[in-house]
């Protein structure tokens, strides 16, 4: 591992590399917070798969990718005189400290849990202490991510389940009434949308509960189905079939090979 002053070199080297771009070269030169927007997401999403995948040196890569663009930002609100590098990392330390007072100051905690509610009683006494707990949460995060932060913030100020039988009958609860629905008489499919909105929220209620993260393991299903469906077509090629002129049982039979493979 690099060494303290290693790593302050790497730094130093990124923010002067940056300031040459942002003199020297044409695209660069042109960028704006609002033109990088779109591509720092890209950047995460392609961060969050290389973690998914276990991929430590693609890892390493996307980290280098997210963190130009971080620098790059900065870089921007320095040439109009709104703030620069230093002063983002200082606001940041100084954050990281105010908010955790277990470890700078005298406050005494438990566990994991007593930490996650410190902080967000924190964060609120910040913006002023008339911010709703649920205000944190961006609006533009994917519905399920979503769904997990605004579970763990309600779970911050007391509002949980007691016990995993009480969460799991909620979804029982909720299935039920999907279920009422979905076999009525007279569909309203607003009804059976909003019923099955309840339902995939109390489903990742109770995976938040028992200790699963629902974006991971859907994610894992999603590249799951990807590898067999991808079997079902590279296999039913080489004999000779097309895809799409297949019955699901003749599919079904490449399927299950590519689970037990």
């Amino acid at each position: 591992m690099n060494s303290i002053l290693d790593k302050k070199d790497a730094f130093e080297r990124l923010l002067k590399i940056m300031d040459e771009l942002r003199e020297k070269c044409p695209w660069d030169k042109k960028q704006t917070m609002e033109s990088l927007r779109y591509l720092t997401i890209e950047e995460v999403y392609e961060l969050s798969d290389a973690i998914i995948n276990s991929n430590t040196e693609e890892v390493k890569k996307e980290i280098g990718d997210v963190m130009l663009h971080l620098v790059f930002y900065s870089k921007i609100a320095s040439e109009n005189n709104h703030f620069d590098i230093a002063d983002v990392l200082n606001a940041q330390c100084e954050k990281l400290i105010h908010r955790h007072p277990h470890i700078y100051a005298d406050v005494k905690v438990e566990n994991e849990e007593d930490v996650k509610r410190n902080w967000e009683q924190i964060k609120l006494t910040e913006k002023g202490g008339n911010s709703s707990i649920l205000s944190g949460v961006p609006a533009s995060l994917p519905a399920l991510v979503k769904a997990i932060r605004i579970q763990e913030k309600a779970r911050s100020a007391g509002f949980d389940w007691d016990n995993r039988r009480d969460v799991w009958k909620k979804v029982e609860e909720e299935l039920n009434e999907f279920k009422e629905e979905e076999f009525a008489e007279n569909q309203n499919i607003k009804n059976m949308e909003s019923e099955f909105g309840d339902l995939l929220f109390s489903l990742i209620n109770y995976a938040r509960f028992i200790g699963i993260n629902p974006e991971n393991a859907l994610e894992s299903t999603n590249q799951k189905f990807i590898k067999r469906f991808n079997f079902l077509e590279s296999e039913s090629k080489k004999d000779g079939k097309i895809l799409q002129n297949m019955t699901l049982e003749e599919m079904d039979i490449y399927w299950e090979t590519a689970k037990k493979i």
